[in-house]
C-alpha cells in the first residue's frame, strides 16, 4: 500500500465518523422531542425553567450536529479530491515516462 493511500485513510475515517455522529445526534434530539409530545401535540415539561434549558440545549445540539455533518462531508470531499489528484499525477508521470 502506497503512502499516499495511507494518508487518505484518516480523512475517510474522520469523514464517515463525523457524518454518522452528526446524523445520530440529530436523530436522538428529534426522537426525544417527538416522544415528549402529548396527545394534543404540545410538549410536556415539568417547569418553565426546564423547558427553556432543554429547548436551548436541543437547539445548541442541533447546531453541533449540523457542523459535524458539514465537517464529515468536507472530509469525504477532500479525500475524493485527493484521490482524483493522485490519479491525475500518476497519469502525467506515466505519460512523461513514455
Amino acid at each position: 500500500m502506497e503512502t499516499e493511500t495511507l494518508n487518505m485513510i484518516p480523512l475517510l475515517v474522520m469523514g464517515i465518523g463525523f457524518l454518522i455522529l452528526g446524523l445520530a445526534l440529530r436523530y436522538w434530539i428529534n426522537r426525544r422531542k417527538f416522544y415528549r409530545r402529548g396527545p394534543a401535540g404540545a410538549e410536556g415539561f415539568s417547569s418553565y425553567e426546564r423547558s427553556v434549558i432543554v429547548t436551548l440545549a436541543e437547539r445548541f445540539g442541533k447546531w453541533i450536529a449540523y457542523a459535524l455533518i458539514i465537517l464529515g462531508i468536507g472530509f469525504l470531499w477532500t479525500a475524493r479530491t485527493f484521490k482524483k489528484d493522485q490519479e491525475r499525477r500518476q497519469k502525467s508521470i506515466e505519460a512523461y515516462q513514455k
